[in-house]
């Protein structure tokens, strides 16, 4: 049986796990910067005893809105650069992997020259 996230024989997909911690993480995350941002904007407003409480709540919403769209911003910003520098190391490691298996060739292919010809003369001789 087959079903989303799970293989034929009902085992987990591979990576699944890591999938899920990966979200949670990221959650739990973004639910700390929403608690950081009410927070400072609840000290930003702290300090306006002029402020109605409808005044309040409104520069309060506006505060967080802005530190949260800020925050976006820079999440998606390290998100871009991460997926740069990771294309950036892939194509350097395929460049570096086809690099070592053509010197393995040529090392075997000498080698096998190099001992086909130390046959011939021996055969020769």
């Amino acid at each position: 049986m087959t079903d989303p996230g799970h293989r034929v024989g009902g085992g987990p997909r591979p990576g699944a796990s890591e999938d899920l911690g990966n979200e949670v993480e990221g959650y739990l995350l973004w639910r700390a910067r929403i608690a950081e941002a009410e927070q400072r904007a609840r000290e930003f407003t702290g300090r306006m005893d002029w402020l109605t409480t409808g005044q309040r709540d409104e520069v309060e919403r506006h505060y967080v809105d802005d530190g949260l769209r800020r925050a976006r911003q820079d999440l998606e910003r390290i998100a871009a650069r991460c997926a740069s520098l990771r294309d950036e190391y892939e194509r350097r490691y395929r460049m570096l992997r086809a690099r070592c298996v053509g010197w393995a060739v040529a090392v075997c292919g000498g080698v096998a020259f190099v001992a086909t010809a130390v046959t011939a003369v021996s055969l020769s001789r």
